[in-house]
């Protein structure tokens, strides 16, 4: 028999094979092999533990007088149901919200609907299109073909509900809230309104 170079690689790669499948771990009482040990043990206080650094002995600090948070407590009742949910009284609203996250005035206008057409057209679009038909790009890439905002049922909805779907979604498609902040949110309604509007107004 003629040993040849893959002979002897084949005769030394199985035995190799064979013991490395034999291999497994097993339970150990040995502490594990920290690598990079600089966060495996961070002094962070979690929520609702104390911290004795501080003179209440609390690790979770009170907000600085005077301040909002993020989310919006700024205002608070029916002003921000109506702001963060589109609706007052349990029915979705017709009009903008008088006063925004921080405490801003909103108003509708030109601006408004300009900043919502450039969001719409980012976020929106690829699926309704820029014409509101549903025929957005990836509906030719296979995707379930959304309806059409000017059909009659989307065109008698409030603001508050297109500004709720929005938010939340509907069917297959995925809430924008964290995406997009609250007032771009309200824009891009406006700007739906505004596009139903141009699409379904007699020439006369």
């Amino acid at each position: 028999m003629k040993i040849t170079w893959n002979t002897i690689a084949i005769a030394l790669c199985c035995p190799i094979a064979v013991l490395s499948m034999g291999c497994q771990g097993d339970i150990t009482g040995s502490a594990p092999v920290h690598l990079n040990p600089n966060m495996d043990n961070v002094a962070y206080i979690e929520a609702q533990e104390p911290n004795p650094f501080f003179a209440d002995g609390r690790g979770m600090r009170p907000h600085v007088e005077g301040t909002a948070a993020y989310n919006g407590t700024a205002i608070s009742g029916p002003a921000k149901t109506h702001l963060y949910e589109g609706k007052l009284n349990g029915e979705f609203v017709a009009a903008l919200p008088k006063l925004g996250p921080s405490g801003e005035e909103m108003t509708f206008g030109v601006e408004m609907v300009e900043r919502g057409q450039e969001r719409y057209n980012i976020y929106c679009a690829p699926c309704h299109s820029e014409a509101g038909d549903g025929q957005g790009i990836v509906i030719k890439r296979g995707m379930v073909m959304p309806p059409s905002f000017h059909e009659d049922r989307i065109m008698a909805m409030t603001l508050g509900q297109l500004y709720n779907t929005i938010t939340y979604g509907i069917r297959n498609m995925k809430g924008y809230q964290s995406q997009i902040p609250v007032k771009d949110r309200w824009a891009i309604a406006t700007y739906l309104r505004a596009l139903q509007f141009s699409r379904n107004t007699p020439e006369s």
